[in-house]
């Protein structure tokens, strides 16, 4: 069933609306904040390399590229179909905060080492997250599985939903390829991202 659909004008009539929307930027702005200190700690700690059989059998390659051509690519894509549906937007903003607060638990409770022959991503917009720094350790579970995920979710139309979840298995096995994610940190991320988009679209209902 598809969600209301208001405009932006006159979504912000609704107080409920406004403050969700005004509280969720706020509380993003401070995880954005927050989180390149975050990262910056968890790259300090000892943790565990997991012996995975799946990364054993797939010779590791940099595809940095097509990794953030179809993640920024959804993520555009979903801008431009969430520009014309406000709730659309408050689920994604409150989605993406409950998924940034549940990797910053996951990551603080399974300390893992990354793979042997991980080949390290080349983020455009790293800056905004990691500060420069070079991120390795931020694995349990994937965000950019978990992001491409959210935008299947958040989209309303059939074919929209099944491009989105086609792009989600790309990356998934782009994310294998290049060793940055252990395969268990890749099959977690549905699950967990599940879980944060039923929180968010509970959060959006006005």
């Amino acid at each position: 069933m598809q969600s209301k659909q208001f405009t932006w004008q006159i979504a912000w009539d609704y107080q409920a609306f406004r403050v969700k929307f005004i509280i969720g930027m706020l509380i993003l702005v401070a995880i954005l904040i927050f989180i390149p200190h975050f990262f910056s700690h968890i790259e300090t700690r000892e943790g565990i390399e997991l012996n995975d059989w799946m990364l054993n059998i797939i010779p590791a390659k940099d595809v940095s590229v097509l990794i953030f051509a179809v993640l920024y690519g959804m993520i555009c894509f979903l801008l431009v179909r969430m520009s014309k549906n406000t709730i659309m937007c408050l689920t994604a903003l409150w989605s993406f905060i409950f998924l940034c607060i549940a990797r910053i638990i996951t990551i603080s409770l399974v300390p893992l080492d990354p793979p042997a022959n991980i080949v390290h991503l080349s983020d455009p917009c790293s800056i905004f997250f990691y500060h420069a720094n070079v991120i390795t350790k931020d694995l349990f579970f994937s965000g950019h599985t978990a992001t491409v995920f959210l935008v299947a979710l958040c989209l309303e139309r059939k074919r929209d939903k099944m491009i989105a979840f086609t792009a989600t298995g790309i990356i998934a096995v782009l994310l294998l390829i290049q060793h940055v994610h252990y395969t268990i940190d890749i099959v977690a991320a549905p699950i967990f991202m599940w879980i944060c988009w039923y929180l968010g679209k509970a959060m959006a209902k006005i």
